[in-house]
């Protein structure tokens, strides 16, 4: 289990002033702004904070994390039927947002104003949790919250808490040792407590923590390949990909490049597996835009992949970038004219490009016989010099050439 859920913080161990929170939710229906927008950096304890004011003062907690809508209408399904329905139990009722910067984007339209407008007038007290407050994003919820912010976590607080749980676990461990580690946490009190539960299993010391890296917002997507290749830890193969600056499709795309090179055998048809049915819920995201399957891609991905395999390998292995990327690049590079030719016939015969394709191949019969109605077709359609020596052939022997 975790350290981060075994020791998870009651309200008066939050180490933050949480007296704003809790004039909120007990004046709520006083308040002129309907919402709490708590906003900080990762890992400092503002999630765990909404936790522990629920349970603090018996309030069922509705969650809902970005990641579960993706537009106005599912917002306005999943938040507003929350917001109108009562506590099951009569104990009043407390809405939680996560990671709300997850839903801002091309994709989410709508999404933030479809929220502002529910936030104005929810009857239950509402907690936004977001990283940066000030996106221009945000700028319609921020004017109607009241704005929080849980600053990174102080050495000093950070020092007390991980004596704490290292007593409650009955390890002993020198005052510089925690300072140390402290420090390197940058005030991520969550990360703080993943590197001790690291520790933990090899011995804490001051050498062990020296072996630990500087902790970034970022990972590169080498360090998280070697948590899920050279790892049999679901725990520590789920978060890998957390802190890595690629979407899912491209790193499932780097996992299955690699992972020839370290499982063999049952071990590689086991986690070949789990990437296919990561791959099957991908298909069903774009089917159906059900964005919450993307929990099911990045578990099999990562998890998955990391128990697939019996036992890890020991030996040194070099991972390589994905070769696909680069393969589908140049596919689209190949078939760029025939699509731009396409586009163009279907804009003037009121079709679809998939359905102008045919008469591109047609086109091209005609303009690699070199028929007069070439140079007709070409210029009713518009061709570039480029496109019309494509569907002559030229530009495909001068490719063979090459």
């Amino acid at each position: 289990m975790l350290l981060t859920q075994k020791y998870r913080p009651k309200l008066a161990d939050i180490p933050h002033d949480t007296k704003p929170l809790v004039d909120f939710v007990v004046n709520h229906k006083k308040q002129k702004k309907r919402a709490i927008l708590l906003h900080g950096p990762s890992g400092v304890g503002k999630t765990a904070a909404v936790y522990a004011l629920a349970q603090h003062h018996g309030l069922e907690l509705v969650e809902v994390n970005a990641s579960d809508f993706r537009n106005a209408d599912e917002i306005n399904s999943k938040i507003g039927q929350a917001l109108k329905q009562q506590s099951l139990f009569n104990s009043g009722k407390l809405i939680l947002v996560d990671e709300l910067d997850g839903i801002a984007g091309n994709e989410d339209r709508g999404g933030i104003a479809a929220l502002a407008d529910l936030v104005a007038r929810a009857a239950f007290p509402v907690i936004l949790v977001a990283n940066d407050a000030w996106a221009q994003k945000l700028n319609p919820l921020r004017s109607k919250s009241v704005l929080v912010e849980f600053s990174p976590v102080a050495s000093a607080s950070l020092v007390k808490i991980l004596q704490g749980v290292f007593a409650a676990e009955n390890i002993a461990v020198d005052e510089s040792v925690l300072k140390t580690l402290a420090r390197r946490s940058g005030g991520d009190l969550r990360g703080a407590l993943i590197d001790a539960q690291c520790l933990s299993a090899v011995g804490v010391s001051a050498k062990a923590v020296e072996s630990l890296h500087e902790r970034h917002q970022t990972e590169s997507i080498m360090q998280a390949l070697v948590k899920i290749l050279k790892s049999t830890d679901p725990q520590l193969a789920l978060s890998a990909l957390d802190l890595v600056d690629e979407d899912l499709d491209e790193c499932l795309l780097w996992i299955e490049e690699n992972l020839p090179k370290e499982y063999s055998g049952p071990d590689l048809a086991r986690a070949f597996d789990c990437l296919s049915r990561a791959d099957v819920f991908r298909g069903r995201i774009s089917r159906w835009q059900y964005w919450r399957f993307l929990v099911y891609v990045s578990a099999l991905i990562s998890a998955g992949v990391a128990v697939a395999k019996d036992k890890k390998s020991s030996l040194f292995v070099q991972y390589g970038r994905t070769q696909r990327l680069l393969k589908l690049w140049m596919a689209r590079q190949k078939y760029a004219r025939r699509k731009s030719v396409a586009e163009k016939l279907g804009r003037l015969s009121h079709c679809s490009v998939r359905k102008a394709l045919d008469g591109v191949l047609y086109f091209q019969g005609l303009f690699e016989r070199g028929l007069p109605v070439s140079s007709a077709i070409a210029e009713e359609l518009g061709l570039e010099e480029e496109e019309v020596a494509w569907l002559a052939g030229k530009a495909v022997r001068s490719a063979r050439v090459e």
